[in-house]
């Protein structure tokens, strides 16, 4: 990037529109899971534009998908007329999901996904009432700002609900942290049920909570939390709702869902980035009467639309006919046996499942956050050619998520980059 450019930058977009690295970079050209800025360089990418760049760049079946819309000239119909990849792909999604008599709205992000989702819930229970887990993110618009529990990314105290936070999401510096797994899940729900009963009125709409949380340093509770809190939602009538913006469609390779690690069925899922591979597409998958509980006539002027549907739907079959559920598990273990093994005293933990993996950084010999190790990381890594991301509350927490389609000789590759990088912190 030309130093112009990024003044150009700087003059007409927000300042708290944050760029990466000391002198930010270009991306003029992409190919499989490499990508080229302005001045030739090439990088491995193990960030894949925040996990929405899910299979990779330039993939042929997916850009074939795209042109062939494209050369009906039917860029846009409204969603006033039938679109019949729409449909498609709902359906495919409704069956996917689990959830009985599935419906499927679309949106254009995830931001709009799940304030979609706060619509609904509270509309369902005629409640403003909502739970939401501690350092969550779930977006930027005015209400999802409102349910993030991560400071760093909650801009106003304005709100258009009455949010409460539970414990469970991030363990790492959990007060319950030294628990065992079954311990730890009978705190929090047991602070959930506290939390019912002094801090709200009772009629709450729902829960929602990212199975591994994203923004918020790739963090997940012990498998079956969210069954366990399910159970006590299922008592009040509270609706649950799984945020899979970065979870969804095999990412974490045990699951096709982050949440069925957790052996519980949502009443509604959010998704987005990945489905679209680049394209923008999001969406809620809720019970019919869930869905249909809303009762002013609404529509999403770009949700649903023909060439974002077509790019979904080859997406889709990308996912199954190459078996990517099977490659992010694989990969991911490969790069968290190398990275656990690295045994570096800036490492607090290594964690996560399939290829969403974060590293959060500490002082060595401390569990005190480490922002500067991991800005000095993410500068290491590019130096060498491979980028990735960070995250977490105090901006500590390596975030690597490649492509689902990674292959292993680029997971060594990218490994071996990210073990010279944690040798030379200083």
């Amino acid at each position: 990037m030309t130093d112009d450019l990024l003044a150009r930058h700087r003059a007409v977009l927000p300042s708290w529109m944050s760029l990466l690295y000391d002198e930010p970079i270009e991306i003029v050209h992409a190919g499989d899971r490499r990508l080229t800025d302005s001045n030739g360089r090439t990088y491995l990418d193990f960030f894949a534009g925040v996990l929405t760049n899910a299979m990779g760049y330039d993939i042929p079946a997916i850009s074939d998908a795209v042109r062939k819309q494209l050369d009906t000239g039917v860029l846009h119909t409204s969603t006033l007329y039938l679109i019949r990849s729409q449909v498609e792909l709902a359906e495919r999604i409704a069956q996917r999901s689990g959830i009985p008599d599935a419906k499927v709205f679309f949106t254009n992000s995830g931001s709009e996904a799940n304030d979609t989702a706060l619509m609904l819930a509270t509309q369902y229970r005629r409640s403003n009432q909502v739970l939401a887990m501690r350092n969550s993110y779930h977006g930027r618009s005015f209400g999802t700002v409102a349910i993030t529990g991560n400071r760093g990314w909650s801009a106003s105290s304005l709100s258009p609900v009455k949010v409460n936070y539970v414990h469970g999401g991030y363990r790492y510096r959990s007060p319950f942290r030294d628990l065992p797994d079954a311990a730890y899940i009978d705190a929090c729900v047991a602070d959930l049920v506290e939390l019912l009963e002094t801090a709200t009125a009772g009629d709450v709409a729902c829960l929602i909570a990212e199975p591994i949380q994203g923004v918020g340093g790739f963090s997940s509770p012990p498998d079956g939390l969210f069954k366990a809190m399910k159970e006590v939602l299922d008592a009040h009538g509270i609706l649950f709702v799984s945020d899979e913006v970065q979870t969804g469609w095999g990412r974490t390779g045990d699951h096709y869902w982050g949440i069925q690690a957790h052996d519980v069925v949502p009443d509604m899922m959010t998704f987005a980035k990945g489905l679209g591979n680049g394209l923008a597409v999001g969406g809620v998958v809720a019970r019919g009467d869930i869905m249909d509980c809303f009762q002013a006539e609404s529509f999403s002027t770009f949700g649903g639309n023909p060439v974002s549907m077509q790019g979904a739907l080859a997406v889709l079959d990308y996912i199954d006919d190459h078996d990517l559920q099977a490659n992010c598990k694989a990969r991911g273990d490969q790069l968290l046996h190398g990275l656990r093994a690295a045994n570096s005293p800036f490492v607090g933990e290594v964690r996560g499942k399939g290829l969403m993996i974060g590293v959060e950084l500490i002082e060595p010999g401390t569990t005190t956050p480490n922002t500067a190790a991991a800005k000095q990381m993410l500068e290491e890594t590019k130096k060498r050619g491979l980028l990735i991301g960070k995250g977490g509350l105090h901006k500590n927490v390596l975030r690597i998520g490649p492509p689902m389609t990674l292959t292993e000789a680029e997971a060594a590759e990218g490994l071996q980059i990210l073990l010279d990088s944690l040798a030379a912190l200083s």
